[in-house]
């Protein structure tokens, strides 16, 4: 019954097509060309002049990008702890059976991964405001007023006050994710777990951490590839100000290219970001492994 209904692999082929030439043109082409753009000295307009290597040597010793990388690097290190950790915490208690009300905490969770980039950009702008924002209007009413400032032009804060609705949006994403985990978890296990005298911290640290441990690097490594290519919020908030404390990779790549009108530089710089991007998700998977593995063996 199953071989009758299961198709051929040339009725499987053509299924596929429609998807892999989509894929191909929206996705593989624009790196393929990026690569190529790269070798050339290019400002948008017809005239091309070969370079060779030139732009891509030229990014080792660009300061900029490498403080863009370095803040990558950072941002990525906030939302990994924020984004996955706290809605592993969020999922432990919406997975309780003390918790009432479930679906409406899970779809008002989730309500702000639905959002724009651009939304939630101007959302946290606005709480950020010096004059009107809501984090200056409640430290002046509660006396803290000397406290109050423009909180994203402080080249100290900046990065780190990006990050907040970065973790914010997603929480939400992660934490549905995570509960779909959870909830394959044989709650025998846990039950058994808390005849031995097991507390809450102890069965979710030493039982659901490990069973769940494939979903979390799944959450892991999206979080880090979501972060790596981050644009959109900065660019609203802060446009990668004040100066170049919050310039990132991908808004780096994009003012090369359109501001500045270095279009192989900037392509160059694209690929740049690709492969420090897979750097980065391929070492935190293998570092993840690695981990893993050990404590099995212990």
């Amino acid at each position: 019954m199953n071989q009758a209904m299961r198709p051929s692999r040339k009725s499987f082929a053509m299924y596929m097509l429609p998807g892999f030439f989509l894929y191909t043109f929206i996705v593989f082409v624009p790196i393929v060309l990026a690569f190529y753009y790269g070798f050339f000295d290019w400002s948008g307009g017809t005239k091309m002049t070969f370079i060779g290597f030139d732009n891509f040597t030229a990014l080792l010793k660009d300061n900029v990008f490498i403080q863009s990388f370095y803040n990558n690097i950072y941002l990525t290190a906030l939302c990994v702890i924020g984004q996955v950790g706290i809605a592993f915490v969020l999922a432990l208690m919406l997975h309780s059976k003390r918790v009432k009300l479930k679906s409406l905490h899970r779809t008002m969770s989730y309500f702000p991964s639905v959002l724009s980039a651009v939304v939630i950009g101007f959302i946290w702008t606005m709480l950020y405001d010096y004059n009107y924002g809501l984090i200056n209007i409640i430290l002046r009413q509660i006396g803290w007023g000397q406290w109050a400032q423009p909180w994203l032009n402080n080249e100290s804060l900046s990065l780190t006050l990006v990050a907040i609705p970065l973790i914010w949006q997603y929480i939400g994403y992660y934490m549905i994710i995570i509960l779909s985990a959870l909830s394959a978890v044989d709650q025998q296990v846990l039950e058994m777990a808390e005849i031995d005298g097991a507390n809450s911290w102890k069965k979710a640290v030493h039982i659901t951490l490990p069973l769940i441990k494939n979903t979390l690097a799944v959450c892991v490594t999206l979080s880090i590839a979501g972060t790596m290519k981050v644009f959109d919020h900065i660019y609203v908030m802060t446009g990668g100000g004040p100066g170049t404390s919050s310039n990132v990779m991908a808004l780096n790549a994009y003012k090369t290219s359109f501001l500045t009108y270095k279009m192989g530089y900037g392509s160059a710089m694209s690929i740049g970001v690709l492969i420090l991007s897979l750097v980065v998700i391929v070492g935190t998977r293998w570092i993840m492994g690695s981990f893993t593995k050990e404590r099995e063996v212990r």
